[in-house]
């Protein structure tokens, strides 16, 4: 919370996350997803780099999923969300 903080003091126009719900109690993480959200309802974009498909989905508009460097698949999330086809094609989880 406290390096989402500090990025925004120079009010950014883009946040970049990697990762931010690493290592973090699930309380906490559920303070993430609302940070993020809020920033993104206040019109800043964001970048999320996550493993946690719950926060990832809590969060995103759009998915992209990439593979040693290269995007190879893009969708909504709502559409992603319902394809649990892609899903396990392209991140091995239902």
């Amino acid at each position: 919370m406290l390096a989402i903080a500090r990025a925004l003091l120079g009010n950014p126009r883009l946040l970049l996350l990697d990762e931010p719900s690493d290592g973090l109690a699930p309380a906490v993480v559920a303070q993430v997803a609302d940070a993020v959200r809020e920033v993104s309802a206040r019109g800043m974009s964001v970048v999320l780099v996550e493993q946690n498909l719950g926060l990832a989905f809590s969060v995103a508009r759009d998915v992209a999923v990439m593979q040693k460097g290269r995007i190879v698949h893009e969708a909504p999330c709502a559409e992603f969300r319902s394809s649990p086809a892609d899903r396990r094609r392209l991140l091995g989880v239902d």
